[in-house]
């Protein structure tokens, strides 16, 4: 396939996933024509050729009618017949058989809800179906498949529903309007107690009270608050994990050793002295 027709049907798929929600692996509908128009140019597996084209895994559906009409064609057609009866028969829920293309456009309905891919090289068909939104079209040319691009009500239909989401519908309107009406009768309810609790003199006014407070939790089945309650931030201590541990000091109390020649004298920190006062020794000459 050529880089320019790879791109022209890369667009189109996705004009149609984004717009019409259609989803991998594609489902194609094949009429007896297309499938005939395979057989004739021997593009051969059909799955395969139509899956090179979306670049993507297909499945192939057609209709009891289809078939039906295969086999009132005759022997020319009886191979094209052999073919249809191994793909996957879509459910048309009429009970007389019709029109191979009355049946398809029966089958696609108004917006195509199954996202099927039609494929076939009826003219007519396929022109009936361009005024269908959402339906893309699959026909061959020799021994080549194209992807027909969108028509130009299928684009119109693209923009007015995309303009019709940017406004509010009649629901949206009225459950909106209903809101606010309740939010203002609720304010108002909540102003004729204040004035009843300010008069609160007898028993009849603490009634009233009651009464109305029941009014306002029956009317306002949604919780609406004026003002956004933000939490105040308060300062934090330091991370335990990222402070270092204090050092304990520790005193040295034990006895010290000093050398003295060969003798060695242990001596305290305090030197204790003694009382008894030493006598002077002589020494004989």
């Amino acid at each position: 396939m050529k880089v320019k027709k790879q791109k022209r049907h890369r667009k189109i798929l996705t004009f149609y996933t984004a717009c019409f929600g259609f989803r991998k692996p594609f489902k194609v509908l094949c009429d007896g024509t297309f499938v005939h128009h395979l057989l004739v140019n021997r593009i051969t597996p059909a799955d395969t050729a139509i899956g090179n084209v979306l670049s993507a895994t297909v499945k192939l559906y057609t209709t009891r009618c289809v078939l039906a009409e295969l086999n009132r064609l005759g022997s020319s057609y009886s191979e094209a017949l052999e073919a249809a009866h191994k793909l996957i028969v879509a459910r048309c829920e009429h009970e007389k058989c019709k029109s191979a293309d009355a049946c398809i456009m029966e089958v696609v309905g108004g917006k195509n809800s199954e996202h099927f891919f039609v494929a076939s090289q009826d003219t007519d068909l396929r022109k009936k179906l361009q005024e269908v939104p959402g339906v893309p079209l699959i026909f061959g040319l020799r021994n080549a498949l194209f992807l027909e691009s969108p028509s130009a009500f299928q684009r119109q239909y693209v923009k007015t529903s995309e303009e019709g989401r940017l406004h509010m519908t009649q629901k949206e309107y009225q459950i909106f309007k209903d809101r606010v009406m309740n939010r203002l009768t609720g304010e108002e309810a909540n102003h004729s107690i204040s004035q009843i609790m300010e008069n609160d003199d007898s028993e009849d006014q603490t009634i009233n009270v009651q009464a109305v407070k029941k009014g306002i939790t029956a009317r306002n089945h949604m919780e609406i608050k004026d003002k956004p309650q933000f939490k105040r931030k308060r300062a934090k201590g330091p991370n335990p994990l990222s402070c270092k541990k204090k050092k304990s000091e520790k005193q040295n109390i034990g006895p010290l050793k000093e050398t003295d020649g060969d003798n060695s004298v242990k001596r305290s920190r305090k030197r204790k002295r003694s009382q008894r006062r030493k006598m002077p020794t002589e020494t004989g000459s």
